[in-house]
């Protein structure tokens, strides 16, 4: 792929960084590394296994056991893990759920970390998560805080989910979504805070397209140029 800069986008739940990373990667030709899957991988193994979410021990070894990869097609990105590929299984409900717990986790975060640094040191790599910008990759050549209020994430993610055909109130996924920023903010270790050189991006009301020319624009502003791909 040859050499690249290192692109941080940290935000709260919903607020669209896994999408506005994915389009920045594609249009730059460059790696992109869902931390979120990863950590929905580790909790969805741990369901399968029996691990129990408050073993952060058994959490751990597991997490260090497991072998990522992404992969582009034309259903969207791939999370293949061992070989399996559980692109779907993570979107679960019941797994993403599981996925906020195990993120508490530090003995997961730590074996997390070191794979995480370790597909980002080659630069060409957009990353996003929440805590990208402030541990995983600190001195990345652009970091960006994407926000948006919590009204029109619960929006975004009541939409996402009736499209997906799941029963849900509007008022249930916005106090599940208040309920998640206060545990990321809160939370002991690598806590979600924007990065003091990140760039905040405020998405209320704003189209992904607007916010994908953005990021765009600041990268190439920092020396990003596109690969062919």
């Amino acid at each position: 792929m040859g050499p690249g800069i290192c692109i941080a986008i940290d935000g709260p739940a919903s607020s669209g960084k896994g999408t506005v990373a994915r389009r920045v990667a594609k249009a730059l030709g460059y790696a992109y590394v869902d931390t979120g899957a990863m950590y929905r991988s580790v909790a969805l193994v741990a369901l399968e296994r029996g691990v129990p979410l408050e073993d952060g021990l058994g959490l751990g070894a597991l997490a260090a056991s497991l072998r990522f990869g992404f992969a582009w097609s034309l259903e969207g990105l791939r999370v293949i893990v061992d070989g399996r590929d559980v692109s779907s299984r993570i979107r679960a409900e019941a797994v993403g759920q599981a996925a906020s717990a195990v993120a508490t986790r530090p003995e997961v975060r730590s074996a997390l970390l070191a794979l995480q640094r370790e597909l980002g040191a080659a630069g060409g790599v957009v990353m996003d998560g929440r805590d990208i910008g402030t541990v995983i990759l600190p001195a990345a050549e652009l970091k960006v805080y994407l926000d948006a209020s919590v009204d029109e994430r619960a929006r975004r993610r009541h939409a996402e989910l009736c499209a997906r055909g799941v029963d849900v109130r509007y008022g249930a996924v916005r106090a599940e979504l208040h309920q998640r920023d206060a545990q990321d903010k809160q939370r002991d270790v690598a806590p979600l805070r924007r990065a003091e050189d990140a760039v905040l991006i405020d998405s209320t009301g704003l189209e992904a397209d607007a916010v994908v020319r953005a990021v765009l624009q600041l990268a190439h502003e920092r020396g990003a140029v596109a690969h062919p791909v």
